[in-house]
Order: C-alpha cells, then structure tokens, then sequence
C-alpha cells in the first residue's frame, strides 16, 4: 500500500489515542484516525513507515452498529467529540479495552503479573459537564463570515461556530452567541494566523460547576486601528451583562497577547467588570480560580478521580498516614495535597509553573491546612534540595509522563508505595515498565472518564514495593584457613562471572569506520547478522529502513561487519 491510495475498510478495533484499525478486502490494515469500531470507512493513505500505513479519513460509509445516539449538529466537523454517537455506557466499555490493551502489552495481563484492573468510573454528568472553554476567533472558511468556536477537524485555520455545543451549559452558549453578534456587528477583524493581523484571538469562558459563578477573558492583539477599543469593551461588557445567565457573572476581563502562537497567552490582563477570579469547591474544599489557573475542567468528574486516588493512598486504614510526609509531584495547584492534608503529617506540593504554586499556596490558606509546602521548580532539580523525605508519593504528571531521571531519583527513596495519575495512558505503560524493572510491583489499576464522548480517559494506579517472602541468615567467614574463603578466589570468580558488554550496532559502527576507513549501514549488519543466525533482539535499530532501495551489502563490507563480531565475541 502506497501513499496516496484510495481505499475503504471496516474498523475492527481502536487503539489508544484514537487509532482504529480499518481492514480492507485484501486483508490489508490501516490506521485511521477519529473512527468507531464497526464503521466502514473510505480512507486515503498520508503515511507509510515500516510496512505500516496510515490514512485520513474521507467519509463514513456505514455507520457502525455502537452508533445509536443523535449527535449535536456540529458532530463530523467539529475536532472534538468523537464517540458522540455511541451510549455512553458503550463509550466506557471502549475506553476501558483502550487501556487494558496497553497495559497489558506493557506490563502483562492481570494473571501474569498480579495485578488487580478495577475497571472504569464514570463522569456524573454526561453532557454539559466542562467548567472551562477556549473559543477561538476566525473564519468558517476563508474570506467568510466571523466564526467563534473550535477548529475544524483537520484544520488548521478554519473555525466551527460551535453554538449548540452539548459539554457545556447554556451559559457557555449564550455566551458565544452574544459575543459572536456583537463583534459580527461591528466589523471587527479577528487576528489572521497567516498575515499576522487583526484584534480578535480568543473568548475563554470559565463557570464553577458547585457556586455557579462565571468569568470571562476577551483575549485580543492590540491592533486596535479603525475603532476606540475602551468604547467597544464598554459595549462587549454591557452586551454580556444584560442577557440572562443561570450562574452568576463575578468577571469581565481583557487581556492582551501579541504573540505569533495560537494559543491563550497573557501578556496584560485588565479587569471591565468584578473581579479576576471566582471559587470553586470540591469534596469539601474551596478553590480560588483565575482565568489562567489550571483546574481539572470536570470538576464532578475530578471530585471522583481524587476520591479514585485517595482510596488508593489510604486503603483500608484511614490513619495509615498519620505522622507521615507525603510528597505530591506535579502538583499543579495542591488539590490532592490539600485533601491529603488533614491525614498526614505534612505535604510537599512541587510544580513547574509558579502561578499554579502561588495559587496552591492561596488555596491552603483559604481552607486553614498549615502542613502544606509548595514548591516551585522542576521536579528533577527540586528532588535534589528538599530536606523532608516523603513516606509515601503521590504522582500526576503532565501528558508525557514523567522524566526519565526524574523516575530514577523517585525510585530511589524506595518508598513502600505510590499512586500514579495519568491522563495519557501511553506514556503511563512506558513509566510503569520502568518501575517495575526497579523492584516495584503494579498492585491496582482504574480508569476514571472525565471526558465523556471523547478518547481521553485518566488512569490511577497503586505501586507498591517488592518485599521478600521469606529471608535466610547466612553467616560468611573471610579470610585463609579452614572454613574460610579467600578474598582472591571471590575476585576471580567475580571476573569470570562479570557480564559481557552490550554491544551495540553503534560500536560495531565505530569499529569498521575506524579500522577499515568506510561506514556500514545498520541494516547492512542486520543482514549480516541474519545470515549468520544470530539473534536480532539486541537491536531496536535492526530491522530499518534505508532511505533508498535496499542494496545488500559488498563482499568487502560483509568480511567488515564479521571482523567486527569477532572482535565483540558476538561469533
């Protein structure tokens, strides 16, 4: 299968993020993206890499027999809500197959490696559940109308008006309409991605799902020719006042933000109306949030990840913390160190954005807890400076998991246990490899869906530490005479038994280029390799591709590469 080609297939499965599996009449598999399983699908081939291809998807040519729901009018041109047309039930059954199927190419089955998979938790609210959006400005297609809303499928610069959004309220509705028609109104031009000009970016709307109340942040350049911007924000404020909310509006802001990235940047934020902030409360505990804070966007669906977590961290024995320093990396702004709080005896919060530790900092004062420390700074450098070590860790790491020696300085307090959170189950099986390759076992596993109707799903996992089952006293005499073993006899033995070094298709590189003068491509020493039937697991690199049709390699290089085996005791 070549790129570019134009074929149809049925989806026999999706893998995580997104990647369902489409199989043609030949037999042939392709990866297409933002399909359901069960839907036969017309795909073009954008990408071949080691005999894998990958499409686009065209168009739905069956929907799949998951499919019973009546999507929102946006569904299909919308990047957002891919599983919107199956039950949601069905949609956690997915999400769930996603995850085990990772975890267990990862880390083994439940039988094999002794684990415990739990299952997966639902979101309270099914719709209408975001407390957070950020709608872009733009244009439906180019030269059109002014759009606000979400980028279309695929698209980089075209915009889906999103009016009759279903996972937000009719607030966050009314909202994008009103700001819509009064910009529409007033011909005011929306900053162009391409040529760089324009005022308006961005609408970010934030309403508290427990007080009901509401801030909104006009984001805009300012390239304000044409128009008094203090008169026309005088007008966006009175537009947005003076239609009918079932929350409470406690803010009007504006900020600035020239920056060339598409994305909600603050560079100068001014309050028009109220305050810049407004409170959250989850499981019993209040939360004072900006229009930059990072706050979980499901706040019913978060209050069940954390409960997810702390039921892990405590167990059966709710005072299994008492006296005990826990240490919450990643913290973002402290939401699970503030409820482990009251358990334990102190709390070290480290993150790396400094506004999110100011907050947290904010938070643990509003809701009286003195036992709580933040720190601002990478988790890898931090680790090295704090004083108090941790009894026990708790771990919510960004999308890409945690650093790969940042994990070592982890492992090595050695811990009894551990709760991982992760909103990206990919790099989730990557980490707990890891952890269990340094004496760490995977004791219970969750999956908690705090994005109905979308692939993305969190996943808790308890990590406790390998002990011996049993223990046998040995006591050893070192030294000459009867009884006793000589110190040299250990060394000899050590130096016969000291494992051979790993050689690499790099040395074995190195070797040929310095002693014969000319370079050998790796798939030239896989050849060579394979012919001489040794074993290919050595190489990650072993089976790659050359840039240009495959040429076997000269009697010269061949006798090169053997040279360089038999010098590395390979053969």
């Amino acid at each position: 299968m070549k790129k570019g080609f134009r074929g149809t297939g049925t989806v026999e499965r999706v893998d995580f993020p997104n990647k369902g599996i489409a199989v043609t009449d030949d037999g042939d598999r392709v990866i297409v993206k933002n399909t359901i399983p069960g839907q036969k699908v017309e795909f073009v081939v954008n990408k071949v890499k080691h005999q894998r291809a990958e499409g686009r998807l065209m168009e739905v040519i069956e929907k799949s027999p998951l499919e019973t729901e009546e999507p929102c009018p946006h569904f299909g041109m919308c990047g957002g809500c891919t599983y919107q047309t199956v039950p949601y039930e069905k949609q956690l059954d997915m999400k769930l197959t996603q995850v085990k199927k990772l975890i267990s190419d990862a880390i083994g089955t439940e039988k094999e490696s002794g684990y415990e998979f739990i299952g997966i938790h639902g979101s309270p609210k099914k719709s209408e559940y975001r407390n957070k959006m950020e709608f872009s400005f733009g244009d439906e297609y180019k030269d059109g109308p002014l759009a606000l809303g979400m980028h279309k499928r695929g698209s980089f610069y075209d915009l889906v008006t999103v009016s009759d959004c279903q996972i937000v309220d009719e607030d966050f509705r009314t909202m994008l309409k009103v700001t819509l028609d009064y910009f529409s109104k007033n011909n005011i031009p929306y900053f162009h991605r391409a040529t760089h000009k324009g005022y308006l970016r961005h609408l970010l709307v934030r309403k508290a799902t427990k007080t009901g109340e509401i801030i909104v942040d006009l984001v805009t350049t300012t390239q304000t020719e044409g128009f008094n911007e203090e008169e026309l924000l005088a007008g966006f404020r009175y537009a947005l006042l003076t239609r009918h909310y079932d929350g409470i509006f406690k803010g009007v802001l504006h900020t600035k933000n020239d920056s060339v990235a598409d994305v909600v940047k603050n560079e100068g934020t001014e309050v028009i109306y109220g305050d810049s902030y407004f409170y959250e409360e989850l499981l019993g505990l209040k939360f004072k949030i900006t229009p930059f804070s990072f706050f979980q966007t499901n706040s019913l669906g978060a209050e069940v990840l954390y409960e997810t977590a702390r039921e892990f961290i405590l167990g059966d024995d709710k005072d299994s913390l008492n006296g005990k320093t826990v240490y919450d990396l990643y913290s973002g702004t402290g939401t699970i160190a503030q409820l482990m709080a009251p358990v334990c005896k102190e709390v070290v919060g480290v993150e790396i954005v400094e506004e999110a530790v100011c907050a947290a900092k904010e938070n643990a004062a509003l809701n009286g807890l003195d036992n709580c420390k933040f720190i601002a700074g990478d988790v890898l450098k931090v680790l090295d400076e704090i004083e108090e070590k941790p009894d026990y860790i708790i771990l919510d790491p960004p999308r890409d998991g945690i650093h790969p020696k940042a994990i070592g300085k982890i492992i090595e307090y050695g811990v009894e246990n551990m709760v991982y959170i992760s909103c990206k189950p990919t790099s989730l099986a990557r980490d707990l490899q890891v952890f269990m390759a340094r004496g760490y076992r995977v004791e219970k596993i969750c999956c908690v869906d705090m994005f109905p109707n979308t692939y993305h799903v969190e996943t808790v996992v308890l990590l406790s530490h390998k002990k011996a089952d049993s223990y046998i006293h040995i006591d050893v005499e070192f030294g000459e005479g009867e009884g006793k073993i000589p110190v040299d006899s250990i060394a000899k033995r050590a130096e016969a038994y000291k494992p051979k070094e790993k050689v690499t298709y790099k040395m074995i590189k190195e070797y040929i280029e310095a002693k014969y003068g000319f370079k050998v491509h790796t798939a030239y020493i896989a050849e060579v390799k394979r012919d001489l039937g040794l074993p290919m697991y050595d190489a990650p690199n072993a089976v790659e591709e050359l840039k240009q049709p495959r040429k076997h390699p000269t009697p010269e290089k061949v006798e090169a590469i053997k040279d360089a085996l038999r010098y590395f005791a390979v053969i």
